[in-house]
Formats: structure tokens, sequence, C-alpha cells
């Protein structure tokens, strides 16, 4: 008897079963015209002429996502007992999907990802239409993607989609050796783009580049020094919610007039190579919604254009939409065409849009920057300048927060995902190794072009207690947030090289100037006593050396863990803290799409007085 739940015997008969099934009558092939014209059969439209459409699922579903394959190197690290369930059902609800597949109506699209010469995935995306609302969902996605070309060398991607199997069984298997995706009971568009993107990057990283969940950009900046602008390619990191789209959007106050400015290329997934460079994934973007005109100009403009696809938002009965409001829900989405990423300049509207979705090599470019987001609140530096060496570990602990505003019950517990990346397929450990051997050799290659940041988005000051007892946690400060034009001018100014850096408590350079300007006001010890700092830098190397065990038992190579360590040794020190609660293991938590209200039209209920 096998002791494992694992069968790659039945994944591959699935496969090979799938081919002939495929190529029934009842699977439609429209072109794109004709797919829209179906799914705008079941919109609502803005006032813009925007379709909007509601889906029963509106976020991605990782708690019920399942990797099929042989070995360490394809499946979940540490499946729940949720998921080992979905495994061990995983023949039977396969077989089912043959025969969904050989009776109910789909649709077929294909479509390409990426632009370049070397790696274009074909995706193929089925889509059951027994509910014809389900059009919206291949018509979405198809827009994510650009046209086949003739020369695409591949590789070749499927994906199944039935939204109308009962929500009870709701489960995406990905079986990744075979390049197949299979989403049940779900009709969130969100599953169609990572099911294909998740599959690239696991094929990229085979083909010698890496897959990173990031955000890229062109950035053009006056350096201080030589007076000379500068053409700078930057990665930005970030988990869900802590601003990676927002920023990789923003202009960061640079000055246009100077020949300044930030063009986007890409928002989510790229595939980055030995040179430097990086591919781009996507022709379109689908972003979250909660944008606000006059933080997120460009967004804002392209998600209000009539060219806008979206999904769960707020439409009155006028057709105005409202981004901020999430009263029907937390995860409002759209596809944008990146084309309308545009901000207002002397009475017309600019594209931010770059030329290309594809970051040059480092040869083209006067820099490389790796930023790293993360959304803390209480005495994390809002901008550190780390070195290369640094700047692997931050990939590797991948570093965030819950807060009361997204997740109330984990409030101030960290999440922590390699490279900030919830759709790694296997062992995470080798994604931090290639990181790492990429990184040193660009700096090895190229002195003084890479650099390295680590930014929190987040703020400064707060305080949560736990009662002992319930263990419920009481929010007695709110954190001091960074207002928006500081968290610009503080990456605006490591591109033009105006701020000032020094070693801080957590053994990186902190800024402590920014343009000439002191940051006084946002010194940790304005907000807490020295036992206090002492006690979240204690917890956090607590948290950090667990993790890194962690990642060390899913292949992370020993010189990267015994760096770790030794990185975690300075901030640990000899000093002990008495009186403090000892410190307690970090609680397990994941990445999650979906988020609390955060609408200020939602307020709690509250029961009214009677009249006498």
């Amino acid at each position: 008897m096998s002791s494992t739940p694992y069968d790659p015997t039945v994944y591959r008969h699935f496969s090979e079963n799938l081919k002939s099934v495929l190529q029934g009558k009842n699977i439609e092939h429209p072109s794109m015209w004709q797919l829209k014209r179906e799914a705008f059969k079941t919109a609502r439209f803005t006032k813009q002429g925007s379709p909007v459409w509601y889906s029963k699922i509106s976020s991605r579903m990782a708690a019920k996502t399942v990797y099929l394959g042989s070995g360490p190197h394809i499946v979940l690290p540490k499946p729940s007992k949720v998921q080992l369930e979905i495994v061990e059902n995983a023949p039977e609800q396969l077989h089912k999907v043959l025969q969904l597949l050989k009776t109910l109506p789909f649709v077929h699209i294909k479509r390409q990802m990426g632009d370049n010469d070397e790696f274009n995935p074909i995706c193929n995306l089925y889509v059951c239409v027994a509910d014809t609302k389900n059009y919206r969902l291949a018509y979405e996605w198809a827009k994510t993607m650009g046209d086949v070309k003739k020369r695409s060398k591949g590789p070749e991607f499927i994906m199944i989609h039935i939204p109308e199997e009962h929500i009870m069984r709701l489960q995406i298997l990905t079986i990744p050796e075979h390049d197949i995706n299979v989403a049940l009971g779900t009709d969130y568009t969100g599953e169609c783009k990572k099911g294909f993107l998740r599959q690239a990057m696991f094929r990229a990283d085979e083909r010698g580049m890496l897959g990173l969940h990031a955000g890229t950009k062109i950035v053009l900046a006056r350096d201080k020094q030589s007076g000379k602008l500068k053409k700078y390619g930057v990665f930005m990191f970030g988990l869900t919610a802590t601003g990676k789209s927002t920023w990789s959007c923003h202009q960061l106050g640079l000055d246009p007039e100077q020949g300044e400015g930030t063009y986007v290329a890409q928002d989510d997934i790229v595939f980055l190579k030995k040179d430097g460079s990086a591919f781009g994934s996507e022709q379109n973007y689908y972003v979250k919604t909660d944008v606000d005109e006059k933080l997120q100009e460009a967004m804002y403009h392209a998600l209000s254009h009539k060219s806008a696809l979206l999904e769960n938002v707020m439409l009155d009965e006028e057709g105005n939409v409202n981004f901020l409001d999430e009263r029907l829900g937390e995860n409002g989405r759209g596809v944008l065409d990146r084309r309308q990423l545009k901000v207002k300049r002397g009475g017309r509207y600019v594209s931010i849009c770059a030329n290309s979705i594809n970051l040059p090599t480092l040869d083209e470019l006067d820099g490389l920057v790796f930023a790293f987001i993360t959304r803390r609140g209480t005495m994390m530096p809002f901008a550190q300048r780390l070195s290369w060496e640094q700047g692997v570990l931050a990939y590797l602990w991948g570093e965030s927060t819950h807060s009361f505003a997204t997740v109330p019950e984990k409030a101030g517990e960290s999440v922590r995902i390699v490279g900030m990346d919830d759709f790694i397929i296997g062992n995470q450990g080798r994604k931090v190794n290639a990181f790492y051997d990429i990184v040193k050799d660009l700096v090895s290659r190229y002195p003084g072009k890479v650099h390295f940041f680590q930014y929190n988005t987040g703020g400064m000051g707060e305080i949560i207690e736990i009662d002992p007892a319930t263990q419920k946690k009481t929010l007695k400060r709110k954190a001091k947030r960074v207002p928006i034009d500081l968290m610009a001018a503080l990456q605006r100014g490591d591109l033009r090289g105006t701020n000032s850096y020094r070693e801080c408590d957590l053994k990186t350079e902190e800024v402590y100037a920014v343009e000439g300007v002191t940051l006084t006001e946002w010194d940790p010890k304005n907000f807490y006593s020295e036992e206090q700092i002492r006690k979240y830098i204690l917890e956090l190397v607590e948290g950090r050396r667990n993790f890194t065990e962690e990642i060390a038992s899913q292949g992370l190579r020993k010189e990267i863990r015994d760096l770790a360590h030794k990185e975690l040794d300075k901030l640990e020190g000899k000093k002990k803290i008495v009186g403090w609660a000892p410190i307690e293991k970090e609680k397990e938590s994941e990445a999650e799409e979906d988020r609390s209200p955060l609408s200020p039209y939602i307020t709690p209920w509250k029961e009214r007085k009677r009249r006498l």
C-alpha cells in the first residue's frame, strides 16, 4: 500500500485522455469578437460604457488549491487536512471532469503569454458555459493576454474551468508536470489568471530563468552627483494589499520637465533572466479596484475608461461606479488596458505605459533596483538600504503583517512567504537558491549598478495587547501611517541619490534624511521604550529563525541558511531582556486575497434603545 496520497499514474492517464476529449463537438471556439458579444449580454454598464459583472466567489481559493505530482519538487510542502482530502479524492474528481467535458457546453479560447523571442507560453482556456454568465470569465482573462503568433515557441498550457461544480466541492487541481490546471466550483477570474501564470513560472524556472511575483517599471531620474538623467529598471515585490500595484504605477513626484518619469511594464508576474532583463507576462493587468483618484491617478483613469472590464464593484442605478465603496465585496477587480494608464500633465493626459512589457538587460540600464515592500505598524523604518546579501534574505523572508484593517483576529502576526510569492510549486528553497545565484552574479559583473531597498508602507507606533486568558486582541494605539507623499519622496530620493542613511537597530541602513529633510519625527524612540523596541526585535529574530529552518527543510542551500543566521545573530546580540512574557512562536498563516471591508460606508451595527 502506498504511503502517499499522490498517484502520478492517474495524473498521466488523465492528461492522455484529455487530448481526445477536448476535440468534442460540444466545445465552441469563438473569436475574441464573438466571445465579447456573448459576455456583454450578461453585464451591466457604467456611464463610461464599461461592463460590470458579479461573481459568487470573489477571491482566489489558496486553501483549496493542491499540486498533484510525483515528488517534493511538485507537491505542497505542508498540505492542510482539507488539501490532503482533495488530493485523496482527486482521481475520482479528475474522472468526473473528463465526463463533464464530454457532456456540458464549453468555450475554448487560445492566447499567448509574453512578447519576446524565447519564452511565450500558449494558453488554452476551456470554460463551461452551461451558465452563460461564464462567457465573461473567458473574455476577461483573454484580454490580459495577446494574440498567438505563428513563431511562438511555447510551451503550451491547458486550463479547465467549471464554475458550475457545486461550491461544496470547490477546488483547484494543478498538475504541473503535464501543464494542466483545473478549477471547479469557482467563478473568480483570478483563478484563470493565476493558473496560467503559476504554470509559466514553474516552466520558466526549469529553463534557467526565475519567475517572480513582482511588478516592473522603467524609471528615469536625475542623479544628484552627476546631474545626468539615469535609467533604472525596478522590481517591486510585495504581498497582497501592501501597495505593489500602487507603487508600480506611482509617479513618485518626479519632474517630467527635467525628463524624469515612471513607466510601467508589468504589475504582477515577470521572468528574471541572468543578464538582469525580465520578460513580462501580461499585455493588460487584472488589478484590485480600491483606487483613489488623488492617490492612484493612473490606475483610476484606466479603470474609469470604457475599455476596463469590471467585476464586483459598486455601481448605482444610474451607472456611476464607486471604487471605494466595498459593501458588495472587499476584492473588487478589473482588467485594465495598460495603454490607458495615464496622468494629467499640462491639461492633457499622458501615458505612463512603458514601450515594452519586458525590462532590458543591465547593459542597457544605468542601474537595477530590487525593492521589497512590507507593511508593518511598529518600529520598522520606512526605508532601508540593503546589501545584496540582505536583499537575498528579504526575498527569503518575504514578510509583512496582518493588521486590524485586514484580518483582525491575526492582527500583528507576521506573514512570511518566500519571494512574497504564494504561487511557488513544490519546495521553496530552490527559488531562494536561484535568486541568490542570479543576484550574486549580477553584483559581481556590474559593480555599483545593482541596488536593494526595503520599504515599509505601513506605519509606526502600533500597540496591540493580548488577553492572556482569552487571547483576544485589543488595539491600544493605532499605527501612525506613513504619508503617501513621504513614501513617494523616499523612493524618489533613492533613485536620485539624495537620501541619507545610517546603521539602525535592525543592522541594516535606515534612512534618516530625505532630500535634506530629517526624519526625527519617525524615530521609534518617540513611540516606544528601549525595552519595547528590543522586544519587537527579538520577536522578529525568532520568527525569521523559525521560517529560515522551515525553508531549509525545503532545499535551501546551507550557505544561505548560514548567512541568515549570521545576520540574525547580529540582531539578537547578548543582551537578555527580563520582565517580558516569553516570545510566542508565530502562528502559521497564509497569504490571502480576502480581507474585511475597508469601505467608509460600513459601520458596526448597534442596537437601538427602545423608547419607554
